[in-house]
């Protein structure tokens, strides 16, 4: 898998859970998530062992890499939930926010979060990997809605759809 893409996902879930619960420290729920997520990934690649006490394995240089892209995007949609927010109800007629599918939500809110910020990233990238995202995590409809929502938030968009930027603008 692409580094982005993982992180992308991983921030998806890092938002899904936000969401659900949110932390009254932030920095620690990133901390107690990343380490989870070394974790699963070292049980998964382990197999089923019983009883046995695994170690928290230390961070490799790719995760280290992960979470720092992953870590920009969350902090990013989370600094500014209100105004992602106020972008998605305003291309989404006759939806409630708060009835959309959790996961939808976020995935919408990181996509617009790097078509507004990250001008190193193509507005078009970020909609190609939300629409895989929404289908990988939510339902078979999730990625025609997810499209349908960032193809209008990308019309308002004041620079080129297919091109990046040298730089981001944070």
């Amino acid at each position: 898998m692409r580094k982005r893409r993982e992180a992308r996902e991983r921030a998806v879930q890092f938002l899904f859970q936000f969401d659900m619960n949110p932390a009254e420290d932030l920095e620690s729920a990133l901390n107690t998530f990343w380490d989870n997520t070394r974790l699963n990934a070292a049980l998964d690649a382990r197999g089923p062992t019983w009883g046995e006490k695994v170690e928290l394995p230390a961070p490799t240089a790719e995760d280290t890499a992960t979470r720092a892209f992953a870590d920009t995007l969350i902090r990013g949609v989370l600094g500014q939930l209100d105004a992602l927010d106020n972008v998605i109800r305003k291309h989404a007629k006759n939806w409630d926010l708060h009835r959309m599918a959790v996961v939808d939500r976020n995935v919408m809110r990181l996509a617009i979060h790097e078509m507004l910020t990250r001008h190193d990233i193509p507005p078009v990238v970020s909609i190609n990997e939300a629409v895989d995202i929404a289908k990988k995590f939510s339902t078979p409809e999730s990625g025609k809605f997810v499209n349908g929502i960032l193809d209008k938030v990308k019309d308002d968009i004041l620079r080129p759809a297919r091109t990046a930027k040298d730089t981001p603008i944070l």
